[in-house]
């Protein structure tokens, strides 16, 4: 059997009339730019979110350096957010010039650990970037409290967490602004680039949308701006999408309970960890080798039987060949757990079309790796 990692195809498929209606009325209206799919999509994102304002961008990154803009983060400021994310992350924060601030991951759930954070806040620090990391909220009330203590912004990345919520808050009840991207690969993206942000703040809506749109937010009158819009075609795709987010949530993690019963006995892994009263809503299902010197040759094992696993995140964000040493970036404290994390982690297939006997094959392939690795030991 041959278990894919993404699907991409299956989804469409299973919902092809929806989506082409959705693009065959943006071509027929002529408007494929700030037109009114966009405009419905943004209300239907804020509506479903329980926001005031969302504002489609280009993409992830741009969402997060628009919103650090918007919020008047500049050189000298710091940000304090994870090592062991995407690399993006950080990225954005460069890109609006200001500093990031690394701090160590929390050993059970690889979200942000609180106490990591409060011992990185100087008197330069300006904002908190907690990363949704793999589905499940960080934790917010935390983040919040220390972020009120020394009045700094709190932005949420939500990248991989669309549709999750806290034990007692839900994603953008305790920030300024909330950040996502619609690439593909996420719970609810799209075919293509694309991004979104929102808030209650007016201001920051006001100035997002100015920015994303070359500084214009009337005709032939222009400020400060950039190119970052998300285009009808893929507002048309993610309105038809959004309304199925919720049923796979449900089935992602339905997916993620038959993994972890299944792999309970592997005393070679350790399993994802979800708080108690959290919804995790599992855009990765991740594992690590207790050992990372078995990692890479698990994975290529994996592979080897028709199980398309993959890494995320194999090299942490201090540790990759760009991370800019100097003034742009610092780390605060030793990263012992974002580098364990990222030298042992290995991702299996998880997406809502993913058939209850593909994960069960995989969990066979994954319970046969002692046997396997002691006779090619042997």
């Amino acid at each position: 059997m041959k278990v894919p990692f993404y699907g991409h195809q299956r989804q469409y498929t299973g919902m092809k009339a929806e989506i082409d209606a959705n693009l065959q009325a943006v071509l027929e209206s002529g408007q494929y730019v700030q037109g009114p799919m966009l405009k419905r999509f943004e209300a239907e994102l804020a509506s479903y979110v329980g926001a005031k304002y969302a504002i489609g961008v280009g993409n992830g990154t741009d969402a997060l350096w628009l919103a650090f803009m918007a919020l008047g983060l500049d050189a000298g400021d710091e940000v304090i957010t994870n090592a062991n994310t995407f690399f993006a992350t950080a990225e954005a924060i460069w890109i609006a010039g200001a500093t990031a601030v690394l701090v160590d991951c929390d050993p059970l759930t690889k979200c942000l650990d609180p106490a990591a954070v409060r011992r990185a806040v100087t008197r330069r620090t300006k904002a908190i970037v907690p990363v949704h990391l793999y589905g499940q909220c960080a934790p917010m009330r935390d983040i919040r409290k220390i972020a009120d203590e020394f009045g700094l912004f709190v932005i949420e990345d939500n990248a991989q967490a669309f549709d999750a919520r806290g034990d007692d808050f839900a994603i953008g009840e305790l920030s300024d602004v909330v950040c996502t991207s619609f690439i593909i690969q996420k719970n609810l993206g799209t075919f293509g680039d694309g991004g979104a942000l929102w808030t209650n703040l007016a201001y920051v809506n006001d100035k997002v949308r100015k920015l994303r749109n070359h500084g214009s937010s009337k005709r032939d009158v222009h400020s400060f701006g950039f190119n970052s819009r998300l285009d009808d075609l893929h507002a048309g795709v993610l309105s038809a999408k959004l309304r199925h987010i919720r049923a796979w949530s449900d089935r992602r993690i339905a997916i993620a309970a038959r993994y972890t019963a299944g792999l309970q006995d592997c005393a070679f892994l350790d399993l994802p960890h979800v708080r108690p009263g959290y919804r995790h809503v599992f855009h990765l299902y991740v594992v690590e080798t207790k050992n990372p010197a078995d990692r890479n040759r698990f994975l290529d094992y994996l592979v080897a039987q028709g199980v398309d696993a993959k890494t995320h995140y194999s090299v942490a964000i201090h540790q990759q060949e760009g991370f800019p040493w100097g003034k742009d970036a610092r780390l605060a404290g030793p990263l012992v757990h974002a580098e364990k994390n990222a030298a042992s982690c290995i991702s299996l297939p998880m997406f809502p079309e993913l058939t209850d006997a593909e994960v069960d094959y995989t969990i066979q392939v994954v319970k046969a790796w002692p046997q396997h690795s002691a006779g090619t030991k042997a």
